[in-house]
């Protein structure tokens, strides 16, 4: 009878030990792990813990560019937005300080990231080192643009984006290669036949369904969930950048046709004329931009644009559009400083507005200011001599970036609607067909003003 009693007892404390285990293991693991942050928690904020999927891909990622010497930055814009609203934390936090991931843990398919390509000196290799270290690449490459202008170099592939996959989560590495009017430009994100659809969830990428151009950024470093990452100074500005960096090529073959068909002017006084056109441009762009006042390309500027990729040398003028709630009451007086003295002043703020300003050499700065109504847009035009009063009426326009004369700036998406709007269709009062700024469409020199 002891002897049962004895094996009672023993079985008694055995199993109040193991419920006392148990019980052990559930406090550490939904109270103690979740105080101290170290759980798995998906609730909304930070609470995942730093063996989170994303996290780990960033880290691995940000070890691979580390060593290889990769330039990259960081431009997701979800994180980069995080960053800037918690900017002071990120800034007083040292690598190694912190205990709770914050940013990079937040849930989503993709961290996105910027390679300076222009930078980049150690290209070879660092794609199989990627993939020995876990990682799953693809490598998206295309032509480059920038030498569709030269036949012999025109078929010149170069890498655009690469993708690279860890587990669950992708790092997208958009490629930025430098344009010549100093700003970085990336490209389209085009998948060839033979690359698997299925690979990540392609739709949700931010960057690469159509080619963009951003202003070059200064960088800094900083430490972001225990990893050291270089991000733009000024992460609000480049996030602003993001949907409006469509970026459009000009139409470079196009243009050898047209001047296979009419032969360009080379003579000493359309060199000149392109020269000063050009710096006129520029010293535009300049003023403008001080003022935080966008513009685009207009009347025969854009024609040159999108059918020679060039300054049309018979043109007298540089034009350019404006959208009249961007318009600034001392504009006229920062041209003046630049300068360029008002030449002529038409219309008024609130129907029709134009401006015309002097530069050197006897070429004239025209700004035509747009308004918008319900299905479409318009700009008012005063014939200098007469005082005779035109409407010009567009199809509604989004505005890409483009280069031209060696400068980014903006023409309209749909160009070929605008310009065929500007010399062709929708002018009221005159019967006459002609084009702001660019004169007759009558062709000078035996040049249509329209590609044929």
């Amino acid at each position: 009878m002891s002897r049962i009693n004895k094996n009672v007892v023993l079985a008694l404390l055995t199993l109040t030990s193991s419920a006392f285990l148990l019980f052990q293991l559930y406090y550490y693991k939904h109270y103690l792990s979740t105080r101290n942050g170290a759980g798995l928690s998906k609730s909304k904020g930070s609470r995942i813990g730093f063996d989170s999927t994303q996290w780990r891909a960033v880290k691995k990622f940000i070890m691979l560019t580390s060593n290889q010497n990769v330039p990259v930055f960081l431009i997701d814009p979800l994180i980069l937005e995080l960053i800037n609203k918690n900017f002071e934390q990120v800034k007083n936090t040292s690598q190694g300080s912190i205990s709770q991931c914050t940013f990079f843990c937040v849930p989503r398919d993709f961290t996105a990231f910027a390679l300076q390509y222009h930078l980049w000196k150690n290209e070879e290799g660092w794609f199989r080192i990627a993939e020995n270290m876990g990682f799953q690449c693809l490598k998206i490459e295309s032509k480059d643009p920038r030498l569709d202008g030269i036949d012999s170099l025109s078929g010149t592939e170069i890498p655009l984006h690469y993708i690279c996959k860890l587990a669950a989560h992708a790092i997208h590495l958009v490629v930025f290669h430098e344009r010549s009017g100093n700003y970085l430009w990336h490209g389209h994100l085009r998948l060839k036949e033979h690359i698997d659809r299925k690979f990540v969830p392609f739709r949700k990428l931010q960057f690469g369904r159509y080619p963009g151009a951003f202003d070059r950024p200064e960088l800094q470093q900083v430490t972001v969930d225990g990893l050291e990452v270089l991000i733009p100074k000024d992460p609000m500005h480049f996030v602003e950048e993001v949907p409006h960096s469509r970026f459009i090529e000009c139409r470079y073959k196009e243009a050898r046709a047209f001047f296979q068909q009419y032969l360009d002017d080379n003579t000493v006084e359309a060199m000149a004329f392109r020269k000063s056109a050009k710096e006129l441009l520029q010293l535009a762009a300049k003023t403008l931009n001080k003022l935080g006042v966008p513009f685009w390309l207009s009347s025969g500027t854009c024609l040159g644009w999108y059918r020679q990729c060039n300054i049309i040398p018979y043109s007298k003028d540089v034009d350019l559009g404006i959208f009249i709630q961007d318009y600034k009451s001392d504009i006229i007086l920062a041209f003046q400083d630049a300068g360029l003295p008002l030449k002529h002043k038409f219309g008024k703020v609130e129907d029709s507005l134009e401006l015309s300003f002097q530069g050197k050499d006897d070429v004239k700065l025209d700004i035509f200011f747009f308004y918008e109504e319900t299905d479409h847009m318009w700009n008012g035009g005063t014939q200098a001599k007469t005082g005779k009063k035109f409407k010009y009426l567009f199809p509604k326009f989004t505005l890409c970036w483009t280069e031209f004369v060696d400068m980014k700036v903006h023409v309209p998406c749909e160009t070929l609607e605008y310009i065929e709007a500007n010399y062709v269709a929708h002018v009221c009062n005159t019967s006459s067909l002609r084009g702001q700024g660019g004169g007759s469409l009558e062709a000078r020199s035996s040049r249509p003003a329209w590609p044929t």
